[in-house]
C-alpha cells in the first residue's frame, strides 16, 4: 500500500542521509575505491532478490546511488524504507 507524504517523511526520519525526492528515496554512498562499491551492490543484490524489491543502482567510480520506489503502487511503501535500512546495514560492513 502505497504510503502518505506525512507517513513517508515520518518514516524518513529513522534513516540516516536519505532524501525524500517525488515519489522516491534516494542516498549515495561513497566507498574506498571502485571494488568496494561494486562488493558492495554484490551484497545488496541477493538480500533485494529475497526480498523481491529491487533499487534503482548508479554506479560512478566508488559512488552507488540507491533510489527506491515501489512503481507498482505509484509511490513509496514500507518495502522502500525496508531496502533502504537493509542497504545501510550491508553499507557499513
Amino acid at each position: 500500500m502505497k504510503l502518505s507524504r506525512s507517513d513517508a517523511e515520518q518514516r524518513l526520519e529513522s534513516l540516516s542521509g536519505w532524501s525524500l525526492e517525488g515519489d522516491a528515496i534516494k542516498k549515495q554512498f561513497t566507498f574506498k575505491d571502485f571494488p568496494e562499491a561494486i562488493a558492495f551492490v554484490n551484497r545488496l543484490a541477493p538480500e533485494a532478490e529475497k526480498a523481491d524489491h529491487h533499487p534503482d543502482i548508479l554506479i560512478n567510480y566508488k559512488r552507488v546511488t540507491l533510489t527506491y520506489s515501489t512503481h507498482s503502487e505509484g509511490g513509496l511503501t514500507t518495502k522502500d524504507f525496508e531496502g533502504a535500512a537493509t542497504a545501510d546495514r550491508l553499507a557499513s560492513r
